[in-house]
């Protein structure tokens, strides 16, 4: 098996024949001014703001940090017990798909062509199930598998299969290449840099734009690397920054050249949960890729852990039909079927995909005060002394947050001495390793309100506390 030293950031070669080290903050300079590296919105730039502290005197600092000093000791002394760090469903999230519990019903174990349910079969899971996502997922209903309860796992399991047997275009497995490479967006989502880390797939981070990733640097390392084999991509509302990937991205990653056995991950985590009524036409990436000459390139993944019951829910696969007939060729000596109870429960639950929309609404009206608490008190504590910039996101799971460079693991060892947990600074990009220590996830969703403020302002204090030490540290 082939290994590569962790902590590396190779160097990508551009059109222009230079080379940059680590690839991470944005282009060139002129690009990351123009959007402030990957923000996707309403960031504190655009709030309102006074003298920021970088502009401060050093007697306005000193005042200033004694006052956030003494802010900071009242919050340890408060003995708080907070947590920001997972995107996971609050329990008034969960009490939605209570119905779950009484589904599907004594009696009721056959789906619409009267089969048994209760039995081994059905490898690609109901029609009926995959019917309803296949318009949102923009995937043909032949097309789609419905399988466990975990796209992640899925996810783990492709690309181990690929390690082990390669996939269709590859010309052996992925286990027999010297190199293995992924490219990773950053800041992105350290689960998915996990599984690369745990099986010896070097790690590219490429930055994100507000459309996607930055397809210059993109198809750069693509045409110039033969070791990639593989993209992480959450083309909707992307993990933290809540970016949304326009055609014009997703049509460079679909067409750029590259290895025959390149593939996009195309984890569509979030493509049902929107906080605004600006909802993005979902885009069919496959017919793109197909129309690109390249039909086997994107796996789709999907599950319904944030729309149902996270540890109970039922996970998808999409792509060609070559692809889904090389993963149900791996899969079916691993397993003889999904849980098609659980899935018949859950098309009882959801119905059609209007019932989808219906249920998701309800996750909004959850979720969208929860949101804006995160940007107006962070307009509130950190724009007037210009501290961090943020994204606005319109749906998904989290907020995306800039600090001072050289800030974020201080901020973040601060909040958590004052009984605050927020998600590690570094864990947004691979190997744990922000290279300016800059970004921050903040996950919203699961504490009560009440709660979130709290510990929005704690964290506020915190990141304040940070950023005085470190300019008085530099004076």
């Amino acid at each position: 098996m082939f290994a590569y030293p962790s902590r590396v950031f190779p160097t990508a070669r551009l059109p222009d024949g230079k080379r940059r080290s680590r690839p991470i903050p944005g282009g060139s300079k002129e690009a990351r001014a123009s959007r402030r590296g990957y923000d996707r919105s309403v960031t504190a730039a655009s709030a309102p703001t006074g003298t920021p502290l970088n502009e401060r005197s050093l007697d306005e600092l000193r005042a200033l940090h004694a006052d956030f000093s003494e802010q900071y000791d009242e919050l340890v002394a408060e003995g708080l017990k907070l947590d920001l760090t997972r995107g996971k469903p609050s329990a008034e999230q969960l009490d939605l798909s209570d119905g779950l519990l009484t589904l599907p019903g004594t009696g009721q174990f056959r789906d619409q062509a009267g089969t048994d349910l209760r039995n081994y079969g059905g490898p690609l899971g109901l029609p009926e199930l995959r019917s309803i996502f296949a318009g949102p997922l923009r995937v043909p209903v032949a097309q789609l598998l419905a399988l466990g309860n975990s796209s992640l796992n899925l996810m783990h399991d492709v690309i181990v299969q690929a390690l082990l047997h390669g996939v269709p275009d590859g010309a052996r497995p992925w286990s027999r290449e010297e190199i293995v490479t992924f490219l990773a967006p950053v800041p992105g989502y350290d689960r998915h840099f996990s599984i690369c880390e745990r099986y010896g797939i070097r790690l590219i981070a490429v930055p994100m734009t507000r459309e996607g990733p930055d397809p210059e640097i993109v198809r750069s390392l693509l045409a110039t690397d033969p070791t990639i084999k593989g993209m992480w991509c959450v083309p909707v509302y992307s993990n933290p920054s809540g970016a949304v990937y326009s055609e014009r991205i997703v049509r460079e990653l679909v067409s750029a050249p590259a290895a025959p056995d390149f593939r996009l991950f195309w984890d569509n985590a979030y493509v049902v949960h929107h906080l605004t009524d600006a909802r993005p036409e979902p885009i069919d990436v496959l017919a793109l890729a197909a129309e690109a000459g390249h039909p086997n390139r994107p796996l789709i993944f999907a599950s319904t852990s944030k729309v149902t019951y996270p540890g109970s829910g039922v996970a998808f696969f999409g792509s060609s039909p070559a692809n889904v007939d090389w993963i149900l060729r791996n899969m079916s000596v691993q397993t003889i079927g999904p849980d098609k109870i659980n899935q018949l429960r859950h098309i009882q639950l959801l119905g059609d995909e209007a019932g989808v929309e219906t249920h998701m609404a309800r996750h909004r009206a959850i979720l969208e005060p929860k949101f804006d608490a995160v940007d107006a008190i962070f307009r509130e504590r950190l724009a007037p002394f210009g501290a961090g910039s943020w994204t606005k996101p319109e749906g998904g799971y989290f907020v995306s947050l800039d600090v001072a460079d050289g800030c974020a693991r201080r901020a973040v060892a601060l909040a958590g001495l004052a009984g605050i947990a927020v998600t590690p600074a570094g864990a947004t990009f691979p190997y744990s390793d922000d290279p300016r220590d800059r970004n921050i996830r903040i996950a919203p969703t699961f504490p009560a309100l009440d709660e979130l403020r709290t510990a929005l302002n704690g964290f506020s204090t915190a990141v304040l506390l940070a950023e005085t030490e470190a300019l008085l540290a530099g004076r």
